[in-house]
């Protein structure tokens, strides 16, 4: 499956394209120049047949992650996310070695749902993002702060302050960031818990953080 995955992906290449995906990305990462809308065309009977499986395949992901074009990247991270419910806490030890190499907010951002999906039912997620909100990896403790979003009720608020105030002095754009969107995707659900912990700890968080958040809640009482 890997050989043939890479030779559609490789025959739909576009130059034009390719140069602009890596701008976007910093030129951190080479591309295809494939969108994602045709990626997924692309990757639909491969994505239909995975999704049916009772098993995921571990070597094919690693496979497709160490190769140099990001969409090999996006493809495996589609894999992931079409088998989501088969996914339990073990697997996190087999997605870190992704988690922990070519690491961009692209990726991050799916790793944060996949991590968030399963913490829902399991627990030790909870206690694994603590952990992490004080990794070294930066990355890690980005995935840390944001693994809640679109939780709605279901937010652990205790994790979510803890976490957050763990990183509070953090001055890097993408952690304030982080910390914003956490506070603001749970403001539309729980608009005074958010009020209330923004005023508790607004001399500690960034300011990016507290506009961010507050975004939302701004815009009501308009």
């Amino acid at each position: 499956m890997y050989e043939e995955i890479i030779q559609i992906l490789n025959e739909h290449r576009c130059a034009t394209n390719a140069e602009k995906q890596a701008a976007y990305l910093k030129n951190h990462f080479v591309f295809f120049g494939i969108a994602t809308p045709e990626r997924r065309q692309l990757m639909r009977p491969y994505l239909k047949s995975w999704s049916q499986s009772s098993k995921i395949d571990w070597q094919l992901l690693t496979n497709l992650w160490q190769t140099d074009y990001r969409e090999c990247q996006y493809v495996a991270l589609d894999f992931l996310q079409s088998s989501q419910k088969q996914l339990i806490f073990e697997d996190v030890e087999r997605m870190l070695p992704m988690i922990q190499t070519k690491q961009w907010w692209d990726s991050i951002d799916c790793f944060d749902q996949l991590l968030g999906t399963i913490g829902l039912s399991d627990a030790r997620v909870g206690s694994l993002m603590l952990q992490w909100a004080e990794a070294d990896d930066f990355w890690l403790r980005r995935i840390a702060i944001d693994h809640q979003l679109g939780r709605r009720e279901q937010t652990n608020e205790q994790l979510l302050a803890a976490i957050i105030l763990k990183n509070k002095r953090e001055t890097d754009f993408f952690f304030k960031k982080a910390i914003g969107w956490a506070l603001r995707d749970y403001s539309k659900t729980n608009p005074e818990w958010v009020k209330k912990f923004i005023e508790q700890n607004k001399d500690q968080l960034q300011s990016l953080s507290i506009r961010e958040a507050m975004k939302h809640v701004l815009s009501k009482k308009e």
